[in-house]
């Protein structure tokens, strides 16, 4: 069965680097192995030179003018390069949005259970959507959801301080307001 495409992950493509006979532009500004800048070169007499160093040629920055290239070892560049995405990707908390669902017709141990929710959520770092759900002849009763998700929120409120994302409001069948740790 194939996937759809609206629910395939994005891949990111990867950073290519560009080095040696791969370098397009006649002319590049050269720096040196130390970082020392070698001046503005061929092409061909920088990858020589390179090589005399038993080293790699590489374009830093193909968008100078003339282009950067600088006389590294691109083995163990890349390498690095990697392992500092991986260090960064390690190091990134992504903060979730964690939904509390209640209704109109919920019993008070049951709405105790969803607050004691959204305050663990509040305490592990995510923010939370609590939204109210109203059901056929329920849509009339508005004023009433706004009601109980305010009282909600106000006992949430009293144990851990919070900081609306969003205010409390109607969205067709659904009352929402969204929250984070203050």
């Amino acid at each position: 069965m194939r996937i759809s495409r609206r629910r395939r992950p994005k891949i990111e493509p990867k950073k290519q680097f560009v080095y040696n006979e791969g370098i397009k532009a006649p002319v590049v500004l050269v720096l040196g192995s130390e970082g020392e800048h070698l001046g503005t070169l061929n092409t061909g007499e920088a990858i020589r030179l390179a090589r005399e160093q038993e080293m790699d040629l590489v374009e830093i920055n193909p968008k100078a003018d003339p282009p950067v290239a600088k006389i590294m070892n691109f083995g163990q560049y890349q390498y690095q390069q990697e392992k500092a995405d991986r260090l960064k990707k390690a190091h990134q908390h992504v903060i979730k949005t964690k939904c509390v669902k209640l209704s109109l017709r919920i019993g008070q141990h049951d709405l105790e259970i969803r607050k004691n929710q959204a305050l663990e959520f509040l305490n592990n770092g995510h923010k939370v959507k609590m939204e109210v759900f109203l059901r056929g002849r329920e849509m009339q009763q508005g004023a009433l959801a706004m009601e109980m998700l305010k009282k909600a929120i106000n006992e949430i409120s009293a144990i851990q301080p919070i900081r609306f994302e969003q205010d409390p409001e109607r969205q067709g069948n659904v009352v929402t307001a969204t929250f984070a740790k203050n």
